[in-house]
């Protein structure tokens, strides 16, 4: 299930990606137009998967509308910015199989294209941290919804108020009521890291405490979406002007230690309520 919107330069990568998957079962693709205004749902129709609309606005919506259009039993999540090796579902079905109890299995995302150096450090960071947490408590405390299948029958539904974190951290508080969620680290999905282009401390301050703690938080207590949803990002995959290099490497290294620290107890405590 893959929300859309303005992905066309994207999206092919990504449908051919999961055409070229080795899994023996069936497979069923479904992209959701959320009012795209280019070729998005065209290129998505050319590659005879299936294509709805959702005309209400937000990723929250567009996941809604994917996964009630969805017939398997196993809903798997992910973006159209993102590419996948040949095993990704396979692995996901092995690790649903042999965990029965768990409702859903989470993995980790790889940023790729020209990308800051903290790109690298900070997802291994967070996703090792996942992994470890929950193999010593047994509880996921973040999953990042470009990695996230889910059976269907343990579906609680997202919470469409929300425009920041309801496919991540609200969905996995919800579907922890339901049972086990399990997390392979050594599956990932390898996602475009053209939002980080603005530099890690506009992604620690706007993008995390503003548009996704913050707003999570305001619109889910307030139960409507006072906050809105970050700005897309969506020009080239293109490295940070050498006149700027040396100032976001400064307040990079500042920052990045403080920021892992924060940005998974923030995700943990989130996960609990």
């Amino acid at each position: 299930m893959i929300p859309a919107l303005d992905e066309e330069r994207y999206l092919p990568d990504c449908l051919r990606s999961l055409a070229a998957q080795d899994f023996a079962g069936a497979v069923e693709v479904v992209v959701v137009d959320n009012n795209s205004t280019d070729r998005t749902a065209a290129i998505a129709c050319s590659f005879g998967v299936v294509v709805v609309h959702e005309a209400r606005p937000g990723v929250c919506w567009a996941r809604q509308r994917g996964t009630e259009v969805a017939r398997g039993e196993i809903i798997v999540s992910t973006d159209a910015d993102t590419t996948f090796d040949p095993g990704w579902l396979t692995r996901i079905d092995r690790t649903l199989r042999r965990e029965p109890s768990s409702v859903a299995v989470g993995g980790p995302c790889r940023f790729v294209g020209a990308s800051p150096f903290w790109a690298t450090v900070y997802p291994r960071v967070l996703f090792g941290s996942v992994a470890l947490w929950r193999r010593l408590i047994g509880r996921v405390f973040y999953v990042t919804a470009t990695n996230l299948a889910f059976r269907r029958d343990a579906w609680p539904g997202y919470n469409t108020q929300l425009t920041q974190g309801g496919d991540e951290v609200d969905l996995l508080r919800r579907l922890q009521r339901q049972g086990p969620v399990a997390f392979d680290r050594h599956n990932p999905t390898f996602t475009s890291s053209r939002r980080l282009q603005q530099g890690l401390a506009y992604n620690l301050v706007v993008t995390f405490f503003v548009y996704y703690l913050l707003a999570y938080w305001v619109n889910r207590v307030a139960g409507r979406p006072l906050l809105g949803t970050a700005p897309a990002f969506r020009r080239d995959d293109r490295p940070p002007s050498a006149a700027s290099r040396a100032v976001r490497l400064l307040l990079a290294s500042s920052a990045l230690a403080l920021g892992v620290v924060l940005f998974r107890t923030g995700l943990y405590v989130a996960s609990l309520i």
